[in-house]
């Protein structure tokens, strides 16, 4: 079998106290504010990348919607089933990586919430291609018009938040806006070497326009503290708002 890489060896052994994480505590506000946003009948098919422990996907197959949850970690979909077989709902759960999955022209919209995948760099991972590659996978798997809503790192708060000596010691780099660190996904387990990555709203609406879906809005996205609002230079995540229009962007030669 294949290693795993370090974000499926941290959530593997996280899942088990995911849900006990203080930003996991809002979902049907955070239901209500999607679809009122996404204005999508009931039957319509969303996927969710990086579902985790599927807080998201069950809630909306709860509301009548045709779910599939897709994440690296196995142990996070095992939880999330549990949580799908307890409310009485369906819910497809795709175990993959987030850069190399395919649902051609299937969805109806897509959300990736709370970092799911997107930024979660491997150690080996480029800074852009492994978020514009996730973006053009969640593209080509959505009708034309469909919508997504993603929320990420602010890198804002990044650059606000480390100094010079945080760059000299490896800890940030403001190149490629990619923090590093190493945290025990539970106490008495080992820590593993993460890296995630940040971005400011001008590099999301350029990705995202490669990915074949211009951004329609960016807001403050911090969980517990969604809205329509300008974005805090000090919060924790922006929320992206875009409209798939196109296919996505392929290089000269690929």
């Amino acid at each position: 079998m294949p290693e795993k890489s370090t974000w499926e060896t941290f959530f593997d052994a996280h899942a088990p106290i995911y849900d006990e994480n203080v930003f996991t505590k809002n979902t049907a506000q955070e239901i209500d504010f999607l679809l009122e946003e996404l204005a999508l009948p009931p039957g319509c098919s969303i996927l969710d990348v990086g579902c985790g422990t599927g807080r998201h996907s069950v809630e909306l197959a709860k509301r009548g919607y045709a779910v599939t949850g897709l994440d690296l970690s196995s142990e996070m979909l095992a939880k999330a089933a549990e949580a799908a077989k307890a409310a009485g709902v369906h819910v497809e759960w795709v175990r993959a990586n987030a850069t190399q999955f395919s649902f051609p022209g299937r969805f109806d919209a897509a959300i990736c919430l709370c970092e799911g995948a997107f930024g979660l760099l491997g150690s080996g991972d480029d800074a852009i291609d492994q978020p514009l590659t996730i973006l053009c996978n969640v593209s080509r798997s959505l009708k034309p018009g469909a919508k997504v809503v993603f929320t990420v790192l602010n890198g804002a708060a990044a650059l606000r938040k480390y100094q010079n000596k945080d760059v000299a010691e490896g800890r940030f780099d403001p190149l490629t806006m990619v923090e590093s660190s190493a945290y025990a996904p539970q106490e008495g387990l080992p820590a593993v070497p993460l890296r995630e990555r940040a971005f400011v709203p001008t590099e999301l609406s350029l990705l995202f326009r490669l990915a074949g879906m211009p951004v329609l809005n960016i807001w403050g996205g911090t969980a517990g503290n969604w809205g329509r609002r300008a974005v805090d230079l000090d919060e924790i995540e922006i929320m992206v708002v875009a409209r798939k229009t196109s296919e996505p962007w392929t290089p000269a030669g690929a």
